[in-house]
């Protein structure tokens, strides 16, 4: 007769935790991505007025993020939260799209590139290309090789945008708090008050905050049905090892 298995007994005593290594080295590199743009900015620009822009708050998070999933991989540990990793994830999106169709776009009407504080040359240009470029696609390919979908749920679209809604806030109150002609006063053309007023930047975040909603969505609705490209990882004892696999 078999003896009960004793209750109580924690999981990682009868499985061993599964380092994943290259999960933990590609989060590893994506934090250093961000890391070094925000390093490099802070350096060349004022430090006062660096970490005002969402483009360094949004990859201070997803450096924090994916810094600490990285440990968790590298340990063997289960995976964060999916409500954090998505929301990161989000927010990066939103970092990457919209300077490439807004903010580098000079048909967009909010251009920045004709901007002499945003001029993109030698250390500039890398950590703009890191920070806008890099770290969007590096999260993007993270979240479709290296977590298991189907996590994400539809509620947490609408909780996610309490970041970006508390990030408007600060972005005008900061804004109608500093004089006129104050670099940087509003940090994006398009929450610039003085220069479109109230009623312009009203109708600009409404549309931005649809847009981010809908992007939202489209992310939770998309990790349901995308395919799980990693291999099965719930195997309790080695392949030949014969019994409960």
């Amino acid at each position: 007769m078999t003896a009960p298995i004793p209750t109580g007994v924690p999981a990682s005593a009868v499985v061993p935790p599964r380092r994943r290594r290259y999960a933990a080295a590609f989060r590893a590199l994506l934090c250093l991505a961000a890391v070094t743009g925000i390093l490099i900015d802070l350096t060349l620009g004022d430090p006062l007025r660096v970490p005002v822009y969402f483009t360094i708050q949004s990859n201070a998070i997803l450096a924090v993020v994916t810094g600490w999933s990285a440990a968790r991989a590298w340990q063997g540990r289960p995976p964060l939260s999916p409500r954090l990793t998505g929301g990161a994830l989000l927010f990066i999106a939103i970092t990457g799209l919209v300077y490439h169709l807004i903010l580098a776009n000079a048909s967009s009407g909010f251009s920045m590139t004709d901007d002499p504080d945003h001029a993109l040359t030698g250390w500039r240009q890398l950590s703009n290309q890191l920070l806008h470029t890099v770290t969007p696609l590096g999260a993007v390919l993270d979240w479709l090789l290296l977590t298991t979908p189907g996590a994400l749920l539809f509620r947490y679209a609408a909780q996610w945008l309490a970041y970006p809604a508390a990030y408007l806030v600060f972005a005008l109150v900061r804004g109608a708090a500093l004089s006129p002609g104050t670099p940087a006063r509003y940090p994006y053309p398009f929450l610039d008050v003085a220069q479109h007023g109230y009623a312009s930047v009203a109708t600009n975040c409404l549309l931005l905050g649809l847009a981010f909603y809908a992007l939202a969505l489209a992310l939770v609705a998309l990790d349901r049905v995308r395919p799980h490209l990693r291999g099965p990882e719930n195997r309790i004892s080695p392949t030949r090892a014969g019994g409960l696999k």
